[in-house]
């Protein structure tokens, strides 16, 4: 029989762990502490494997059958759900690594490398720590041409139109870095052409 809510909130801890199924795998096993977590019990290759999906109420009743029904397809298209979900994690890792601040200080060791001058690898570091408090802590695959403009717009503000400037073609530079070593696929900063302010010369 189907699990329900108050089945589960009423479900009360015993001396050793006990589960309470919900059918096609999925259960609920039922700590000594109290906790509930969330198991789903399938075969692959003729092996048994256990999956999780969480705490409940953290993962509510909807969600883990849900997963469960995610889980089941990937089985039915001949792909390990536990492999699909470590491969998941290992990209998010790779891709919380990848900020535009990590970027942005490899694309200056690479500058400092090609033998850049001193003083204009210190104006690109001067310039880089504008993007802090905004977009500099952002998996660079993610950000998106407004939060951008949202930090050119401060400089803008402030009359540092040269400054701004700069800061739009330094992150470009950024951006297509990523974009050669594979980190990203688009430069938001060339959205932003005719967006700033042109001051008369």
């Amino acid at each position: 029989m189907p699990l329900t809510d108050s089945a589960i909130r009423n479900a009360k801890p015993a001396d050793s762990p006990y589960k309470l199924f919900d059918g096609g795998g999925l259960h609920l096993q039922i700590t000594p502490t109290g906790s509930r977590l969330w198991r789903l019990k399938y075969r692959f290759d003729g092996r048994e494997k256990l999956l999780s999906f969480g705490p409940y109420p953290v993962t509510t009743l909807k969600k883990a059958r849900i997963k469960r029904d995610e889980a089941k397809a990937k089985l039915f298209d001949g792909i390990d759900p536990s492999q699909a979900k470590r491969a998941q994690r290992r990209e998010a890792k790779v891709e919380r690594a990848n900020t535009f601040d990590t970027l942005s200080k490899d694309y200056v060791a690479k500058l400092e490398k090609e033998g850049r001058a001193a003083i204009t690898l210190k104006k690109i570091r001067w310039l880089l720590e504008f993007t802090q408090g905004h977009f500099a802590d952002r998996p660079i695959a993610e950000i998106e041409a407004p939060e951008i403009l949202a930090l050119l717009r401060e400089l803008e503000a402030t009359g540092k139109y040269e400054t701004t400037r700069r800061m739009r073609s330094l992150a470009g530079s950024v951006f297509r870095y990523a974009i050669a070593t594979g980190r990203a696929t688009v430069d938001p900063t060339y959205a932003l052409k005719g967006a700033l302010i042109t001051p008369k010369v």
